[in-house]
């Protein structure tokens, strides 16, 4: 056994035993061992899997469900813009194509830097507000290209 597999092991136990007293802590493992390592290591869910007495399939299929959890690393900062109807009616689309190009990368990818990872998301909430995007965890609304490339070479920097 090698030393990254021991220390995926330990994180997982730790994370599991100080999280066993919940009812059903998949959800709170998963997302603490997101925090910690950046993204969900693919050799974690049989080890997740093996703590809480679920089957592989039962944590692979919430780590691969849910759009916020990544099984490879993100950029340092993400963005995700919002591509659902009302979004899409105030111009989500062109601005998509425009932040594609400025980065050099598709939806779902990272820049070879590694400073951004480009996504989307069907609803952010904000509609009222479209074209919306969520930087950072922080929202924004009413955007449009040059104010989404200035918030990224902000954050670039």
């Amino acid at each position: 056994m090698n030393r990254a597999t021991t220390d995926l092991q330990e994180l997982v136990r730790s994370v599991v035993d100080s999280n066993r007293h919940l009812r059903g802590p998949l959800l709170v493992v998963l997302q603490e061992i997101q925090d910690r390592l950046g993204y969900i290591d693919p050799d974690v869910v049989p080890l997740v899997a093996a703590e809480l007495n679920l089957s592989r399939a039962d944590v692979h299929g919430v780590v691969t469900f849910y759009r916020d959890f990544h099984s490879e690393p993100t950029g340092r900062k993400t963005v995700r813009i919002c591509r659902a109807e009302a979004c899409q009616a105030m111009g989500s689309e062109p601005l998509v194509s425009a932040l594609e190009a400025e980065l050099g990368i598709k939806i779902a990818q990272t820049t070879a830097d590694g400073s951004i990872t480009l996504d989307h998301v069907f609803c952010l909430g904000n509609c009222a507000l479209g074209p919306a995007a969520q930087i950072d965890g922080r929202m924004y609304g009413r955007l449009d290209r040059d104010q989404v490339i200035a918030i990224i070479k902000e954050g670039r920097r």
